[in-house]
């Protein structure tokens, strides 16, 4: 059974009560997350042992903090890849004889 603590090793964004995470930190002091939800910065952290006693609950996490219950959900974030169709060069047609 995964524990949360290995799920966040493997994950690069978190889902926290509905909203995307991309600025985190887990170490061991924790995890801290900070993001902006409209004009409103919202920060949460979490020591080790409030990560341990996390629950799961299908793909989502309860964990308590003293702020009340938080859903987190490890996700892996989706990049382009490095190669970008539009910047190739155009192939040279071949000459007509």
């Amino acid at each position: 059974m995964t524990t949360l603590s290995q799920a966040l090793e493997s994950c690069d964004m978190l889902l926290i009560d509905g909203l995307h995470a991309f600025d985190f930190t887990f170490d061991e002091t924790g995890l801290h997350i900070a993001l902006m939800d409209g004009r409103v910065r919202k920060q949460w952290s979490f020591t080790p042992e409030q990560i341990g006693a996390a629950r799961a609950e299908g793909a989502d996490w309860l964990i308590n903090a003293d702020t009340g219950e938080h859903r987190l959900v490890c996700m892996s974030a989706f990049s382009a890849s490095e190669e970008d169709d539009d910047d190739a060069p155009a192939e040279e047609p071949a000459d007509r004889q």
